[in-house]
């Protein structure tokens, strides 16, 4: 290996060993309650995310125009157990429920029995599956899933029937406070606000993180000879 520019190599030697010296301290549990850095900076930015997605109340706010506005549909669960679960979910939500195999059929008030799921996802929200699987009888997680199951199909039958309105409140529930409630579950929200100083940090050094290696390999290549320049055409005399 031939070195042709000293100094540029010896620079890139210093910044190269230095990324990893870091990247190894990275890699240590010592970012609180025994993480290291990656996983302390995942869970910090699940908190933020979930901080920043909480729509609950203004979905609840949308749905308040579909009180006393009535429906009928029909879904099919996956089995039979599924389709009585996800009855005993519209059932404490008022709305009557006709069970025959894996089939539903459920009729009632689309605002107040959406507002049943929406009251969930913001108990789910806040931590306390425990008052979910306790109201249910089954496991909190998947009392979202069938909430999530049956509006799904739901949403899918509003739009061939062109109940665009009410398609699109199903969506919102399912998607801002069913989605949101399960994907973040046991998780703490943080809002930004909260951690400006320590969010600008791990955003500014991921940055940084990145450039130091690019000039690390940048003038490794350099004191090599090594560029990315392109060559001189030579002119025929």
């Amino acid at each position: 290996m031939i070195i042709r520019h000293k100094k540029s190599f010896v620079l890139g030697i210093i910044l190269t060993f230095s990324f990893f010296i870091l990247l190894f301290l990275i890699f240590l549990p010592i970012f609180g309650e025994g993480k290291n850095g990656l996983e302390f900076a995942d869970e910090m930015f699940n908190k933020l995310a979930k901080g920043s997605s909480y729509f609950i109340p203004e979905v609840i706010k949308s749905n308040e125009k579909f009180i006393g506005k009535t429906f009928t549909t029909s879904i099919r669960l996956d089995t039979p157990e599924d389709a009585e679960k996800t009855a005993k979910l519209f059932t404490i939500a008022g709305a009557m429920v006709e069970v025959k195999g894996a089939e539903l059929k459920i009729a009632g008030d689309l605002g107040k029995t959406l507002n049943g799921a929406l009251q969930d996802a913001d108990v789910m929200y806040h931590n306390k599956g425990a008052e979910i699987s306790g109201l249910y009888g089954y496991d909190e997680k998947a009392v979202m899933k069938n909430w999530w199951q049956a509006l799904s199909q739901m949403e899918k039958t509003f739009e061939k029937e062109k109940m665009i309105a009410e398609a699109k409140i199903v969506s919102d529930v399912k998607k801002k406070a069913i989605e949101t409630a399960y994907n973040y579950y046991n998780i703490d929200a943080v809002k930004i606000k909260d951690k400006i100083g320590l969010t600008t940090f791990m955003l500014t050094f991921y940055v940084g993180y990145t450039i130091w290696w690019g000039f690390a390999v940048l003038y490794l290549l350099d004191g090599l000879g090594l560029s990315a320049k392109k060559a001189k055409v030579r002119k025929e005399v």
